[in-house]
């Protein structure tokens, strides 16, 4: 039986209420399938390790991130704790810059059952993914603010280099061309950016259009992010996969979990050459934390991009199945539409909608030994 390593990041807020009810889940897909084993182990991080230790990403835990076949983060940061200058602790975007996780990717898939704002039924099978760039863009100068001695302005800048999106696309279109899809059509890449005002997404604009050459079958067009923000309201379900700078990426997946029932649904992946991170789109969540009303469906739709990822890079096509048993599991459980996490206004707390998918682990997984 193989063996795989998990570094796991619990985090702040309702962090460890989502991963235990991840854990739970791999647990059940482990003993479903009998081909492969997790050794999840947990590592500190987050707003209160920096509380406590005066660190937010421990030396130790970097460490383990490094040496584990991959790495579950919940949710970290705390809008009370902050650094000197103000900016909140975000140890995850310290991960992705020191780990190289260059393609943030967020998937806008709709889940039957669960409602979204959109009216038209097209939006009600949405099926594509948004890949932001995350190691560069204006995020790269977040800890080089400049501050007027006089209190009158304050600077970051903006970073892109050729090799950073020159990446990022050609990642973007290897995704189109190979990705499994719900929605029979051409594969498209989308490019994001704001290429009419700003000289540094005209030079990624211009990479883009070279790239695009690279892969004759795939569809390419670009969008500024204004524009964008418009048609992802009017007609979503016309996007494939769409990329993009750091911020503009954050602001637009938000946006993207918004129209498939909001950030308790939408799951991510940080992924570089080496390593990825899989995490839920959705943060600390303080409000809620400790009630048991938050919603895990992310944590685990971002557990199964997990086992996707590491079953591709292992060639291990039991993690691969596993992966897609546990997503048609999620499908299952909210399909018939009585299940309505807190944040959509129903009633379905973490441990009802975790025994939900467990339920339906055990049953399309019969169903399908059959």
């Amino acid at each position: 039986m193989k063996k795989y390593t998990v570094a796991v990041l619990a985090g702040d807020g309702i962090g460890p209420e989502v991963t235990d009810a991840c854990e739970r889940v791999l647990s059940r897909i482990q003993d479903t399938s009998g081909a492969f084993e997790l050794d999840l182990q947990r590592h500190d991080a987050g707003a209160h390790t920096f509380l406590d230790a005066g660190v937010a990403l421990p030396d130790e835990t970097l460490a383990a991130t490094r040496s584990a076949d991959a790495t579950l983060l919940a949710a970290m940061g705390l809008p009370s704790v902050r650094y000197p200058d103000g900016r909140e602790v975000a140890p995850q975007i310290e991960l992705r810059e020191r780990l190289d996780l260059f393609a943030g990717v967020r998937p806008i898939r709709s889940i039957p059952g669960v409602p979204g704002p959109l009216s038209d039924p097209r939006a009600h099978g949405l099926d594509s993914v948004l890949i932001r760039e995350s190691t560069e863009g204006l995020f790269a100068g977040r800890e080089r603010t400049e501050f007027a001695s006089d209190g009158t302005w304050a600077k970051n800048e903006v970073v892109m280099t050729r090799s950073g999106c020159e990446r990022v696309v050609r990642a973007a279109f290897q995704l189109a061309a190979t990705r499994r899809r719900h929605i029979d059509r051409q594969p498209r890449v989308t490019l994001v950016d704001k290429a009419n005002v700003l000289g540094t997404f005209a030079f990624f604009r211009e990479i883009f259009e070279s790239i695009a050459g690279e892969f004759p079958d795939v569809h390419s067009d670009c969008r500024y992010v204004d524009a964008m923000a418009l048609e992802l309201v009017r007609r979503p379900w016309e996007f494939d996969v769409i990329v993009t700078e750091n911020l503009f990426g954050d602001i637009l997946s938000d946006l993207g979990a918004g129209l498939i029932g909001g950030l308790g649904m939408a799951p991510s992946a940080d992924i570089g050459t080496h390593h990825a991170v899989f995490q839920p789109c959705h943060g600390t969540a303080p409000d809620i934390a400790g009630h048991g009303l938050a919603n895990p469906t992310a944590m685990i739709l971002s557990a199964a991009m997990m086992l996707e990822w590491l079953g591709q890079r292992h060639d291990d096509a039991a993690l691969t199945q596993s992966a897609v048993l546990i997503e048609q599991a999620v499908d299952e459980a909210f399909r018939p539409g009585d299940l309505r996490s807190v944040e959509v206004g129903g009633n379905a707390n973490c441990q009802l909608i975790t025994e939900a998918i467990l339920r339906s682990i055990d049953t399309v997984g019969h169903r399908c030994e059959r």
